[in-house]
């Protein structure tokens, strides 16, 4: 790559491999984060991300491949002399330290003048919104401000990457989805590169420019939030980014208005092929349908439009607010679908045990070749 591409890539990661023993962690994987982007890691636990992660800050060394940061191969660079700095899940933030000492913590380390110091923590400090904390403990904070004191040591020293294991996971579900707007609007804010590993697909969709989607040490897919949930490339984003109705099933016939197909359930339904490789006639494959995408109806007069549709009871109802859903069993085959209700309040009634006709269409039921990698989403 030459000088001026790859000065829009604060990161790029080429062909990296790492082994232990017999066991590949990471597997040929290539990427790049473009300058002052939000970009997550997503996969599953094992899947390779924090062994990834580690080799990017220095910890481990790759068994083959390159990465650069700014353009400059970090191979054989230890931690200490890369620009990067990290933010673990455990803050380990200094307890017998102030607030301000703990954000200095760096500049000292560095020789920086006191006069330095206090500006640049000051500064700081603003910028996460505790601009008044620095004479207060570590112990007199809250779980979201030790989030921010966290990154605002990191970030205090300038770096050109910020790497962040998981930061959010020992925090309680409130707290959580509000760090998620917090990490958002402070990398805008700051336009530090934030490279981020996460199980959890909703920081990744929320928060990031670009994700990439890891199993079994590779990239299945790597791009915006909403090409990996409406336009997944293979059957295991589909099944791990966001949730879906998911069959087994078989193509009957397959030809240019899509695909008819049977699944092991025995439900007739018609689709569209997803992913890379060609849906054949008699070819086996996995099929997805999003909650979102199902209508549903009690009286069944507005379902004819559909290419799908199905007829079965309510067994359960999940409120959830806005979120709310129905599982319905189909009549025919004893199949479970997982219907989002409409929030227009038509449905607030729903009981169980109702009979309720459902629809949905070609174009919204992904077809997949099966390899088996869905079960593992």
């Amino acid at each position: 790559m030459n000088a001026d591409a790859s000065a829009a890539f604060d990161l790029e990661v080429e062909s990296v491999v790492k082994k232990f023993a017999a066991f590949t962690a990471v597997d040929e994987v290539s990427f790049t984060v473009p300058k002052g982007s939000f970009f997550s890691i997503l996969g599953p636990s094992g899947c390779g991300k924090t062994t990834l992660m580690r080799m990017i800050a220095g910890f481990l060394e790759p068994t083959s491949g390159d990465l650069r940061i700014k353009g400059r191969s970090m191979l054989g660079v230890p931690p200490n002399r890369r620009p990067v700095n990290m933010v673990f899940q455990h803050l380990a933030l200094f307890p017998m330290m102030s607030v301000a000492e703990n954000v200095a913590y760096g500049l000292r380390r560095r020789g920086a003048g006191r006069a330095e110091i206090e500006e640049k923590v000051a500064a700081m400090l603003a910028r996460v919104g505790l601009p008044d904390a620095g004479e207060k403990r570590i112990d007199q904070l809250s779980g979201g401000q030790k989030q921010r004191i966290a990154i605002a040591r990191c970030l205090v020293l300038e770096p050109d990457l910020l790497l962040l294991d998981e930061p959010l996971g020992a925090l309680d579900l409130k707290l959580r989805e509000q760090m998620k707007v917090e990490l958002k609007q402070l990398q805008a804010d700051v336009g530090t590169t934030f490279v981020y590993i996460t199980h959890d697909q909703s920081e990744a969709l929320v928060m990031s420019d670009q994700v990439a989607v890891m199993n079994a040490g590779r990239f299945e897919q790597v791009g915006n939030p909403q090409a990996l949930y409406y336009r997944p490339e293979t059957a295991f984003v589909a099944g791990f980014v966001g949730d879906s109705n998911r069959w087994i099933g078989a193509a009957v016939a397959v030809d240019g208005r899509g695909i008819k197909l049977a699944t092991d359930d025995g439900l007739v339904l018609y689709g569209t092929a997803a992913g890379r490789g060609q849906v054949q006639s008699g070819g086996s494959l996995d099929v997805f349908v999003r909650p979102e995408s199902i209508a549903i109806s009690r009286s069944g007069k507005d379902m004819e439009s559909w290419h799908n549709r199905v007829q079965g009871k309510v067994k359960n109802l999940l409120f959830n607010g806005a979120n709310s859903r129905a599982v319905v069993i189909d009549d025919k085959t004893g199949f479970e679908l997982i219907v989002a209700l409409p929030q227009t309040g038509e449905f607030a009634d729903l009981q169980r045990g109702e009979t309720v006709h459902l629809g949905w269409s070609a174009e919204q039921t992904l077809c997949f070749v099966h390899d088996g990698a869905a079960e593992a989403a």
